[in-house]
C-alpha cells in the first residue's frame, strides 16, 4: 500500500506555476498549429475550443486528487486508491513510458526549428536533440530546485515571445481564410482533437510533483488556476493567428510559428522561432523528466517497479537512478527514432496514446474518490477523454502493450516468495 508522505518540498507558486506551464505549453505549438490544420482545416478552431474546455475539468481533478494525496506517485497513487495494485501499476507504467516516446519528440522538434534558423542538416538536428535532451536530464540530475527556477526562466521568456507573435499577426486576420471551415467535417475535427491531445496534456504530469510543494493544500488550486488562465489565453490567440492569418497555408508550412513570428521580427523571425523553440523543448521536457523520475522511485516504493529504483522518492531528494533509466531509454528511443525515421505525427500520437489512457484511468479513480461537484467533472472529464481517444485508433496498442509488461512484472514479482521457499528447500 501507499503510504503518504508528509510534504515539505522546496516548491513555491511562482516555480510551481513555471513547471505546470511547462508541462502543459510544450514544444507541441510548434508544430500541432499545422498538423490539426492539415486534420480538419480552420475547423481546427473547434478542436483547440474543445480542448480548451476538456483542459478545465481535467485540470481541476487532478488537483483535487493531487491536494488529497501530495505524493510523488501521482496518478499511480490515485488509480491504487481507488482500484488497487494492479491498476496502480499499468498507469504508472504508462506515464513512465511517456518520456522515451515524448521526450525525444520534444526534442526534434525544437531541434528542427533551431536547425532550420542556423541552415544545418537532418545530422545538425539529431545532434541539438541530444543536446536539449542532456540539459533537461542534466537540471534534473542537479535538482528539482534548480529546476524549477530555471523553469521560472523559460516560461517569462516564452510566454513573451509568443504574446508578440500572436499580437503582431492578429491584426492579419482575413475572414476570407476561414472558408471552407471544416473540409473534412466532424472526422477531421475529431482527428485534430486527437492530435492536439499532446498540446493539453501535463496536468497529470505535474500532479507527480505535488509532494514538492511547500503547502500543497494551499497552492495547489492556485497554481492549476494561473498555468489554465496562461495557457488558454495564449492557445486561443496561437489557434486563431494560424487559422484566419495563415490560411490555407497552415497545413503545409513546416514551421507555422515561424511564419507568425515573422509579422513581429521580419526577417530575424528564423533566430527568434529558434530561441521560442528552444525554451518549448526545454520547459516541457524538464516537468515531465521531473514528475515521471519521482513516478518511478514511487512505483519501486510500492512494489510495482525493481526495488533499486526506489532511492530518492521522499520530496526534496532527486531519484537519480530512476533519472537514469529514463535517460537511457530516452536514448534508445530516439536513436531508433533517427534511424527508422519515424515523422512527429507518429511520435506525437504515440505519446498521445499513453497520455490519453493515463487520463482515462486517473480521472476514472477520481470519480470513485472525489465528491460532489469535483466527482461530476471528473465523470465528464472520463467520458470526454475516452471519446477523443478513440480516435487514435491503433495507437492504443502502444499502451495495451505497457500495461501487458506492468502486469507481467507483477506477476513475476508475485511468484519470487514461492521461488525463495522453494529453493531454501
Amino acid at each position: 500500500m501507499t503510504t503518504r508522505l508528509r510534504p515539505h518540498g522546496s516548491l513555491g507558486t511562482s516555480r510551481g506555476t513555471a513547471l505546470y506551464l511547462g508541462a502543459v505549453l510544450g514544444p507541441g505549438v510548434l508544430a500541432l498549429p499545422g498538423l490539426a490544420a492539415a486534420a480538419a482545416g480552420p475547423a481546427a478552431l473547434v478542436a483547440w475550443a474543445a480542448m480548451l474546455l476538456l483542459s478545465i475539468p481535467v485540470a481541476a481533478t487532478f488537483a483535487a486528487l493531487a491536494t488529497q494525496r501530495p505524493d510523488a506517485g501521482g496518478v499511480a497513487t490515485f488509480t491504487r486508491a481507488a482500484f488497487g495494485d494492479r491498476a496502480a501499476a499499468v498507469c504508472g507504467w504508462w506515464f513512465y513510458a511517456v518520456i522515451p516516446v515524448g521526450a525525444p519528440s520534444a526534442a526534434l522538434v525544437g531541434a528542427a526549428y533551431i536547425a532550420d534558423a542556423a541552415g544545418l542538416g537532418g545530422a545538425g538536428v539529431t545532434a541539438i536533440a541530444v543536446a536539449l535532451l542532456a540539459i533537461a536530464f542534466a537540471a534534473n540530475h542537479i535538482g528539482l530546485r534548480l529546476s524549477g527556477g530555471a523553469q521560472l526562466v523559460l516560461m517569462g521568456l516564452l510566454i513573451a515571445l509568443l504574446a508578440g507573435a500572436c499580437a503582431a499577426a492578429l491584426p492579419h486576420f482575413d475572414v476570407g481564410n476561414l472558408t471552407p471551415f471544416a473540409p473534412n467535417g466532424f472526422a477531421g475535427v475529431l482527428s485534430a482533437a486527437a492530435v492536439l491531445f499532446y498540446a493539453f496534456s501535463g496536468w497529470e504530469a505535474a500532479s507527480h510533483l505535488s509532494g514538492e510543494f511547500t503547502d500543497p493544500a494551499r497552492q495547489l488550486r492556485r497554481v492549476t488556476a494561473l498555468a489554465l488562465a496562461i495557457v488558454a489565453a495564449i492557445y486561443l490567440a496561437l489557434a486563431s493567428a494560424t487559422a484566419g492569418v495563415l490560411g490555407p497555408a497552415a497545413a503545409d508550412s513546416p514551421v507555422p510559428l515561424a511564419d507568425l513570428l515573422a509579422y513581429a521580427f521580419g526577417p530575424a523571425a528564423g533566430p527568434v522561432t529558434a530561441v521560442c523553440a528552444g525554451l518549448l523543448a526545454l520547459g516541457a521536457m524538464n516537468t515531465f523528466i521531473a514528475g515521471s523520475s519521482r513516478l518511478g522511485a514511487a512505483l519501486a516504493r510500492d512494489g510495482a517497479m525493481p526495488a533499486p529504483l526506489a532511492e530518492g522518492v521522499e520530496p526534496g531528494r532527486t531519484p537519480h537512478r530512476s533519472l537514469a533509466v529514463q535517460a537511457a531509454a530516452t536514448a534508445a528511443v530516439l536513436a531508433l527514432a533517427v534511424v527508422l525515421r519515424l515523422d512527429l505525427d507518429f511520435l506525437m500520437r504515440a505519446t498521445s496514446a499513453a497520455l490519453a489512457s493515463v487520463t482515462v484511468l486517473a480521472c476514472a479513480a477520481a470519480v470513485k474518490l472525489l465528491h460532489g461537484r469535483a466527482r461530476w467533472g471528473a465523470a465528464f472529464a472520463t467520458a470526454c477523454t475516452a471519446a477523443i481517444a478513440t480516435a487514435l485508433g491503433w495507437y492504443l496498442l502502444i499502451p495495451l502493450a505497457v500495461a501487458a509488461l506492468a502486469l507481467a512484472y507483477l506477476r513475476r514479482r508475485a511468484k519470487e516468495p514461492e521461488r525463495a521457499l522453494r529453493d531454501g528447500r
